[in-house]
């Protein structure tokens, strides 16, 4: 079959038979490794193995390239999954990670910090905890003062609204997350509503900014540019022709167009085509026909 590594999935179909098919999302993958197989195609044989689980299922899939010692099958599977779950800060929220050190936020690849607002209550609790709220370009990111491993960072990707709603404890940013991140509802109370309101538009704006041109934690570089239209149009060449109206075709007209035809003329054996064929006129020949039609 053919094996295709993208962004998102690597997906193998049988060439015979295409319905026979494969996709593995890069999510549900558990482990990839390389080692020694026996095929029976093939024998001892390097092979891909990728662990994988779906809906608490695990499945197990081997591959083995058709041309030995070629390690770019191995290569390019196991070098974009790196890609994939390393970046996983851009696009997941999380709970509780080593987001924090030194009580300074740890920047991502491409992150950028643009404001930092200390004595930010979370409100996941009845008593509220304090903490130290940062908004970068990529995500926002609070974290207990008391407990660093007490946080939170939700991704711009993940933010389905940003609101300011009124609660027990006053005004407060009330952040929604997707349904695919679990549907959060995360409060934050900032001190004083000027504070917050501002807070609020600086969100809502990197959002907006965010969701026009996302940062996925992914740099890559094209090794083959596509070439401009204007490259690749070629213009119309056109034939060396020279039409010499005095050059008689008296053979082709006296052919095709005989008005004094009444009926077909009757069929002779033609030994040069092998076939028979409708009589010549007298003065006609097979080669002299066929050299008005070329």
């Amino acid at each position: 079959g053919r094996l295709l590594v993208t962004n998102l999935r690597i997906i193998w179909r049988s060439l015979s038979l295409p319905r026979v098919n494969l996709s593995v999302g890069y999510n549900c993958i558990i482990n990839i490794t390389t080692r020694t197989a026996n095929s029976k195609l093939r024998g001892q044989t390097e092979a891909l193995y990728i662990l994988t689980k779906c809906n608490n299922t695990r499945f197990e899939f081997i591959f083995t390239n058709v041309v030995p010692g070629s390690p770019r099958l191995f290569t390019s599977v196991i070098a974009v999954h790196r890609a994939y779950e390393t970046s996983k800060m851009y696009r997941d929220l999380k709970l509780r990670s080593a987001l924090i050190q030194n009580k300074q936020l740890r920047l991502l690849p491409q992150e950028q910090i643009y404001d930092k607002i200390n004595g930010v209550w979370n409100l996941s609790s009845d008593q509220g905890n304090l903490g130290t709220f940062f908004i970068t370009n990529v995500r926002i990111v609070w974290h207990a003062n008391m407990n660093d491993s007490f946080n939170v960072s939700i991704p711009y990707l993940q933010i389905r609204s940003i609101k300011i709603r009124d609660s027990k404890f006053g005004l407060a940013l009330v952040i929604e997350s997707s349904q695919q991140s679990g549907g959060y509802v995360l409060g934050f109370k900032i001190d004083p509503v000027e504070k917050l309101q501002e807070a609020v538009k600086e969100i809502n704006s990197l959002h907006r900014v965010y969701s026009a041109n996302p940062i996925f934690g992914v740099d890559y570089e094209m090794e083959e540019k596509p070439q401009p239209l204007e490259d690749l149009t070629v213009e119309q060449v056109q034939d060396d022709v020279e039409i010499e109206p005095d050059e008689h075709t008296d053979a082709f007209v006296a052919y095709f167009a005989d008005e004094n035809k009444q009926h077909d003329r009757e069929p002779v054996f033609s030994e040069e085509l092998g076939l028979a064929i409708e009589k010549l006129k007298d003065g006609f020949t097979l080669q002299g026909l066929w050299e008005v039609m070329t």
